[in-house]
């Protein structure tokens, strides 16, 4: 499976939610299906998407948020997953693309390549739902599931190593953040009126 086939299969469904990417080719592949104010592209900050997800969805626990990591980041940082199993948020799905290597940064192996199991972690570490899946077909109905469950949940989803041809997005890091935060005190007043 590719990731820009799964991310291009769940679009329309990110439209309601707050969205957080690890940097590299999960951000340039989202933001190439067409930018959004409630995409949120954490650059230069390898491993923590999964923290700042965690921070929205303690915060505004009346928005659903998505996280869509790597593999390298989340290695990058496994006390992540545990952090995430002890709040708990409900309203929180994490997407880890697995393609078992670090492909923006030259395509060096990652742990997953050799038989370490990130759901298998992620069940270890404490968070109530998880799930390993392989094809387009296994993840987007995942998916689905996974955003009308009240319950945190780490979905892994194999994929390709193929990425764009760079790494970056178009969107200049300042604005994205000032659109982000506009974004959501926006929804802040729609949601108290």
């Amino acid at each position: 499976m590719l990731r820009l086939d799964a991310l291009r299969a769940i679009y329309p469904h990110l439209e309601d939610c707050v969205v957080v990417t690890i940097m590299g080719a999960v951000a340039a592949e989202l933001q190439s299906l067409g930018h959004r104010p409630n995409f949120f592209y954490l650059q230069h900050a390898m491993g923590l998407a999964s923290s700042m997800g965690l921070g929205i969805a303690l915060t505004r626990p009346e928005l659903k948020v998505v996280v869509f990591d790597g593999d390298g980041s989340v290695l990058m940082n496994l006390g992540g997953l545990t952090t995430l199993a002890r709040y708990r948020p409900a309203n929180l799905v994490q997407v880890i693309f697995d393609n078992e290597s670090l492909l923006s940064v030259g395509g060096f192996p990652t742990a997953t390549s050799t038989g370490s199991d990130l759901a298998g972690m992620a069940q270890a570490a404490g968070i109530p739902r998880t799930a390993m899946v392989h094809t387009l077909d296994e993840f987007v109905p995942a998916f689905e599931a996974a955003l009308a469950a009240d319950e945190l949940t780490t979905l892994v989803a194999k994929v390709e190593a193929v990425g764009p041809k760079a790494f970056v997005t178009d969107l200049p890091l300042l604005e994205n953040r000032f659109q982000f935060r506009r974004y959501l005190k926006e929804m802040k007043g729609r949601v108290s009126a």
